[in-house]
C-alpha cells in the first residue's frame, strides 16, 4: 500500500469514528443546553409566583438569548449560561484519564462545555463593558451523556466521578439551583483603596454618565483560590 493509500485510510477511520463521535458529543451538548433553558425558565416562574408579594426587584427573569446562550436574572445578579460550539478532549494530567470510561474507550473522554458565569445585573444593564464575570461551574458532556462538573463548593465535589451517572433533568436543576446560590451567597466587595484613588477626566465623564468604574465581586480572580468559605 503506498503513501496515498495509507493517508486515505487513515482519514476514513478518522471520520467513521473520531468526527461522528465529536458530532454526537455536539447533538447531546445542544440537546441538554435546551433543556436547561426550559428548567431555568420554569425555575423562574415557580420562584416569581412564591415572591409574588415581595419587592418585585428580588424576582428572576430568564431570557434565551439563542442558541448558545441564555441569562437568569437573580435579584442583582446576573447567570449567564453559554454553551461552547466546540468538542473538546482534556489534557494528559486531568484526573479524567484515571477513570474507568477513558481506559475503555478514549473516545470517551471527548466532551461539549457549558460554562455558568456569575455577572452584577448592573453591569449589563449600565453597559459597564469593564466589569468582571466569573466562572461558576462549566458542564462536560460525553456522547453517551455522561457528565463532569468542576466548579465553585459543592458543585466541584458531587458531581466529578464521571462515567457513574448520566445527564438528567433533576441534576440540571440542582445545578441551576447550587449557582444560584452561590451567586447569592458570593458577595459584592469594595475595591481597594489604590485601585480607584486616581481616576482621569475622561473616566469621570464616563463614570457619571454609567457608571464605569470596574465593578467585580472579587478583584483579581483566580478559579481555584478566590472561594472565601469553599468547602
Amino acid at each position: 500500500m503506498d503513501k496515498k493509500d495509507n493517508n486515505q485510510e487513515q482519514i476514513l477511520n478518522l471520520l467513521a469514528e473520531k468526527s461522528t463521535v465529536k458530532f454526537k458529543v455536539h447533538d447531546n451538548t445542544v440537546l441538554i443546553f435546551d433543556t436547561l433553558k426550559k428548567i431555568l425558565n420554569l425555575i423562574s416562574k415557580e420562584y416569581n409566583s412564591s415572591l409574588k408579594n415581595a419587592d418585585q426587584r428580588t424576582g428572576l427573569e430568564f431570557k434565551d438569548n439563542g442558541k448558545y446562550e441564555a441569562q437568569l436574572k437573580v435579584a442583582g445578579d446576573l447567570l449567564v449560561f453559554s454553551m461552547h460550539t466546540n468538542v473538546f478532549e482534556f489534557n494528559r494530567e486531568h484526573n479524567m484519564w484515571k477513570t474507568s470510561l477513558a481506559i475503555e474507550n478514549p473516545l470517551n473522554t471527548y466532551c461539549g462545555i457549558i460554562n455558568i458565569y456569575n455577572f452584577l445585573n448592573d453591569s449589563f444593564k449600565h453597559n459597564r463593558l469593564e466589569d468582571l464575570g466569573y466562572l461558576i461551574a462549566r458542564i462536560f458532556i460525553n456522547k453517551d451523556l455522561f457528565f463532569l462538573v468542576e466548579g465553585k463548593r459543592q458543585l466541584g465535589f458531587i458531581y466529578n466521578n464521571f462515567g457513574q451517572q448520566t445527564m438528567d433533568n433533576e441534576i440540571l436543576t440542582h445545578i441551576i439551583t447550587t449557582s444560584i446560590i452561590y451567586s447569592l451567597e458570593f458577595d459584592l466587595l469594595v475595591p481597594p483603596y489604590d485601585t480607584v484613588k486616581i481616576a482621569s477626566v475622561a473616566q469621570m465623564a464616563a463614570n457619571i454618565e454609567n457608571s464605569r468604574v470596574q465593578t467585580a465581586k472579587r478583584l483579581g480572580f483566580k478559579f481555584n483560590s478566590d472561594d472565601v468559605g469553599a468547602q
